[in-house]
């Protein structure tokens, strides 16, 4: 079953550990408890869109760019649960398109 708390979760933790940041310093920043935070990232917990334009812009990166990951993230998921090959997908980010990237 695809979870799409899980997949969002998967893209703000991979997008904060690029950047080389701390759960307690995106968690300050976006106003938001550490122990929330964490369990949003492990996909435990749904965030709601005030909160993730909070960590979105904690973590400088625009809303649309994360959501844009986490479709292609499902779309990808769905697909291999189907069991049809799928190619690497690059997310998103920075206002660049997947096609462009």
């Amino acid at each position: 079953m695809i979870l799409l708390r899980r997949e969002l979760g998967e893209a703000l933790r991979e997008e904060r550990t690029a950047q080389g940041r701390s759960l307690r310093e995106v968690s300050a920043a976006a106003s938001v408890s550490l122990g929330y935070l964490s369990e949003i990232e492990r996909g435990q917990k749904e965030a709601s869109s005030e909160l993730l334009t909070s960590v979105c812009g904690a973590l400088g990166v625009p809303l649309s760019d994360v959501l844009s990951d986490v479709s292609l993230r499902v779309a990808r998921a769905e697909a291999e649960a189907a069991g049809v090959p799928t190619l690497p997908v690059t997310p998103a980010r920075r206002g660049v398109s997947a096609s462009a990237a």
